[in-house]
């Protein structure tokens, strides 16, 4: 029974994932408003019906697939200032594992260009707008105080540290759209080159 259990919940787990997925990359490539139900339901080859068994509506997708890229994103940024490196590390590290992930992870790139959409977009619930405004600031911040340190240890390039996190950060989302634009024909640069733009030799 518990075995069943078990087995039942990894393909409601699954299942969900597999929604989110198809979701995100029709919301990526269509938006909020000419995303249907039924665009869900045929991408994902699962029944309208047990659509919203999972979920209420494309709204609620919507919310999740942001809420979530949100979260990983704001982690992986608390964890890589908690790291025991020095500054500079922590820069080649998050340099090399941003770019890594667009070669690795097919979804990252989506992710990016749903956050943009919804950034500039009226068209999206009240509910993201709050995400958004709430959470899209904090990766800023974590980089503009590991710069702040690199450059206390003399590693990072004597600029104002906010612009080179917006610099950074404006990079990395460039290339993401760059990525979901040409798909396959994208390649990520040398990390060196961005590396070498924050660091001194």
């Amino acid at each position: 029974m518990a075995r069943n259990r078990e087995l039942n919940q990894k393909m409601r787990d699954e299942r969900r994932e597999q929604i989110l997925s198809n979701a995100l990359i029709l919301f990526a490539a269509k938006g909020l408003s000419a995303t249907k139900i039924t665009d869900i339901s045929a991408a994902s080859g699962i029944s309208q019906g047990l659509i919203y068994h999972y979920f209420q509506s494309k709204e609620e997708i919507f919310r999740e697939l942001i809420s979530s890229a949100f979260e990983k994103m704001n982690t992986a940024c608390r964890e890589l200032e908690k790291l025991p490196l020095p500054p500079r590390e922590k820069i080649i590290l998050a340099i090399e594992k941003l770019l890594e992930g667009f070669d690795v992870y097919e979804n990252t790139s989506y992710y990016y260009l749903l956050i943009l959409q919804a950034t500039v977009s009226e068209a999206v619930p009240q509910e993201v707008k709050d995400i958004i405004r709430n959470q899209s600031d904090f990766p800023y911040e974590v980089m503009e105080r590991i710069l702040i340190e690199g450059q206390k240890e003399g590693s990072v390039r004597a600029y104002d540290a906010r612009d080179l996190a917006v610099v950074f950060w404006t990079t990395i989302k460039g290339l993401g759209l760059n990525k979901a634009a040409h798909g396959e024909r994208f390649k990520s640069p040398d990390p060196r080159i961005l590396i070498n733009i924050f660091l001194k030799e």
